[in-house]
């Protein structure tokens, strides 16, 4: 994967993520293409995002997952396949709130950001503020924000990036969501660079990131 990375996105609400990566890629400092986003729901604010920061061709969808959890494998399956046809070389899940089933053929190309230094404060329902307040409760001096390839459990695959950020002693779930999320601007951006720049190999769980060529 050389070059500008073809991305397509998925989420589940107001798309500030897809936002940042959309601002990045107009101004030329992300080396990444969107080209396609869907969400899990519908009439979320993300779909908008893509007209909002001038991308109004962006192909957009809706894919609510069955109930019958039996046909989830295919939902997913079908829903990275038309990623797939509109050229995404890797997804990016931006506040994509569903256990997203993985085909063999998209391991190693799918990525999750996490609100949180993983595996602290991680796992099903650890989303939003409540991943926030979670670390006030715990009162750990520092958080962050991780980027990690996605696995078929919850916030487990192998992490790629991370970020840290001072916790303070008066902070809420929200000033702390809102610092937490300034690092995630960051670290999703540099994750699509190293993938792009080819330096990331996956071997016995872990993330590998080769040397800066030069």
């Amino acid at each position: 994967m050389a070059g500008r990375l073809k991305l397509g996105v998925l989420l589940s609400g107001g798309g500030t993520t897809l936002l940042n990566l959309l601002e990045r890629q107009k101004a030329g400092t992300l080396a990444g293409e969107v080209v396609c986003v869907a969400s899990d729901r519908p009439g979320v604010r993300g779909l908008d995002r893509p007209r909002e920061a001038g991308f109004p061709h962006l192909p957009v969808r809706v894919a609510e997952p069955p109930k019958d959890l039996s046909a989830r494998a295919q939902w997913g399956a079908d829903l990275l396949a038309w990623c797939g046809s509109h050229g995404a070389e890797a997804v990016l899940m931006c506040g994509f709130l569903r256990l997203l089933p993985l085909p063999d053929a998209w391991t190693g190309k799918v990525l999750n950001i996490h609100p949180s230094l993983l595996p602290a404060f991680g796992g099903k329902g650890f989303h939003g503020e409540k991943v926030h307040q979670a670390a006030l409760d715990a009162g750990v001096k520092i958080s962050g924000c991780t980027v990690h390839f996605a696995d078929q459990v919850y916030d487990r695959g192998p992490i790629l990036v991370q970020k840290a950020v001072p916790v303070m002693e008066d902070d809420t779930a929200k000033s702390l969501a809102a610092r937490v999320f300034g690092a995630e601007c960051e670290a999703y951006p540099e994750a699509v660079a190293l993938m792009a720049a080819g330096r990331v190999r996956l071997e016995k769980g872990r993330a590998r990131i080769s040397p800066a060529a030069g």
